[in-house]
């Protein structure tokens, strides 16, 4: 993939919507390769500002850039509080395409968080899985492959990958037995839309409230409780208040079954295999970071021998 500089005046100048825009500031968050600008414009026939997204991406990347505003005017006829699409184009001139989206106010929930309550925090989690479940409305489409033989397939390459790559997690083939023993619960499992990067770092909070979800760049097709690795992951590090509230708000304040908790220990799983592969690839410097948190998954489930985790209490939701 690409990877490219351009002046911000530029890409006013060749974009005609944004031409009269008052002003652009880049964006240096995540791990995107798409170049992220905050844009400043006034609304039709008024003076009063408004706030867009402007991202900038690889002319490679057109056809899945499609895919991916298709997937957001979706978003927009189900009211799920996210960007809304505005405009989708290329600069030939500049050899990129472009996805012109409304601003989400607000904060990543990671920065937002430890300023709120453990109620407030548990609150926006629950709004938060609540809008996730309607996010699995839609289905993959029917030329997909199921998603155990998607999914089987990704993980055979990361293991060969992971035992490559010189790096070794304690204690790995607790982990390994666990996956393998667990795998024929993937088979028959829904095929539905994922926003699969699900994380704090994509919520938006304002006035310690939830304002939405972003960032549907790296969308998938699968198994819903897929998306719930990114607790264990990511979230968790954050804010425990938040994870029982998402958990909370997508099961409708109901236990999930022991059917969820194996599956989410088996994703979360797996992830710890390709996480190392991932952040060497893509972030090396960051593999200590990385280390440390998937022994603290570890020790949460103590080492899968438990598919909850230690953190997981219901009855901080009553």
């Amino acid at each position: 993939m690409k990877h490219y500089t351009i002046d911000p005046s530029l890409l006013l100048a060749s974009i005609p919507i944004l031409k009269n825009s008052l002003d652009i500031t880049p964006i240096h968050k995540g791990y995107s390769a798409d170049q992220k600008y905050v844009i400043t414009t006034t609304e039709n026939h008024s003076k009063q500002k408004e706030t867009q997204l402007l991202r900038t991406f690889a002319m490679e990347e057109m056809k899945h850039k499609q895919m991916e505003y298709e997937i957001l005017e979706k978003m927009k006829e189900l009211r799920i509080p996210c960007s809304k699409p505005i405009q989708i184009g290329s600069i030939p001139d500049l050899d990129i395409g472009y996805m012109l989206l409304s601003y989400v106010e607000g904060q990543d929930a990671a920065e937002a968080l430890p300023y709120c309550s453990e109620k407030e925090q548990m609150q926006i989690g629950k709004e938060a899985g609540e809008t996730l479940r309607l996010i699995h409305q839609v289905a993959a489409p029917p030329s997909l492959a199921p998603w155990y033989d998607r999914k089987i397939f990704k993980h055979q390459q990361y293991i060969e990958k992971y035992k490559a790559c010189g790096v070794v997690i304690k204690k790995s083939e607790k982990i390994l037995s666990f996956i393998e023993a667990h795998l024929p619960l993937m088979k028959g499992r829904p095929n539905l839309f994922q926003h699969d990067d699900f994380t704090v770092g994509n919520i938006i909070v304002k006035d310690k409230k939830f304002s939405g979800v972003i960032d549907f760049n790296r969308f998938d097709w699968g198994d819903p409780i897929h998306e719930f690795l990114k607790i264990g992951l990511f979230s968790r590090e954050s804010s425990i208040p938040f994870c029982i509230g998402q958990i909370n708000g997508y099961f409708n304040t109901k236990q999930p079954e022991t059917l969820f908790w194996q599956l989410y220990s088996l994703y979360l799983a797996m992830s710890l295999i390709s996480s190392v592969v991932w952040i060497i690839q893509v972030k090396p410097e960051e593999l200590e970071q990385m280390m440390d948190r998937i022994y603290t998954i570890l020790e949460d489930h103590q080492y899968f021998e438990q598919t909850k985790p230690l953190w997981y209490k219901h009855d901080l939701l009553l």
